[in-house]
């Protein structure tokens, strides 16, 4: 996957982050047997992050470009995000981090994720825009005490709702949840319970993946 001319706004003061990207990009490529091994795993236990510790399981680069557009369109400058994996969705993350001024603090509880993705953000040249908190993302974020402008919840299918609870006192009514993998079961239960909620709407977006969905505050 290259980028193009058209993608240029995203990399106009990095072009370091544009290689990195199509790089970490072409890797992933090789998930798909990556993934079928961990549901091998699957039929006799259930399937746990260690099992998937090589694979990507990334952001596609039209949801990194709607990301980007919707935290710098906004100005948002605290961002979190939930599963950093290799670093891809952070990069993109971090790239409109670089243009509002904000910073990302990004979750991953695969160590060697977390190894490979600090290597990934220096290569790209936006290490001072993020902050990398390695463990359980309910132990690593349940002290956070600042605003949260835009959420991504791309980590474990089963914690979203943890997640989203424990971050939930610090939205306001600007705040933006992305949510990726709408179509996995656990998600969908996530996503059924904050549809009750009478706080939330939930939209699902038109991507190429076609399995996004945002989450804004009712005004």
């Amino acid at each position: 996957m290259n980028f193009t001319m058209a993608d240029s706004f995203l990399f106009k003061n990095n072009r370091q982050a544009q290689i990195v990207l199509n790089d970490l990009h072409k890797a992933a490529k090789t998930d798909g047997i990556k993934v079928l091994k961990a549901l091998g795993v699957g039929i006799f236990k259930k399937i746990e992050p260690h099992h998937v510790k090589s694979a990507y399981l990334p952001i596609s680069k039209e949801q990194g470009q709607w990301m980007y557009d919707i935290i710098v369109k906004n100005q948002y400058k605290h961002i979190v995000e939930f599963g950093t994996s290799f670093g891809i969705s952070t990069i993109y993350l971090a790239l409109a981090a670089e243009q509002t001024g904000g910073k990302v603090v990004t979750t991953e509880i695969v160590s060697e994720k977390c190894d490979q993705a600090v290597i990934n953000f220096e290569k790209a040249g936006l290490e001072n825009y993020i902050e990398l908190r390695q463990g359980d993302a309910l132990e690593s974020l349940k002290n956070w005490n600042q605003s949260v402008d835009f959420l991504l919840l791309d980590g474990w299918k089963d914690l979203y709702l943890p997640v989203f609870r424990l971050l939930e006192n610090n939205f306001h009514p600007n705040t933006t949840i992305f949510v990726d993998n709408t179509n996995f079961k656990g998600v969908k239960h996530f996503l059924k319970v904050i549809q009750q909620s009478s706080k939330y709407q939930i939209e699902s977006i038109q991507l190429d993946k076609g399995n996004s969905a945002i989450i804004t505050i009712k005004n």
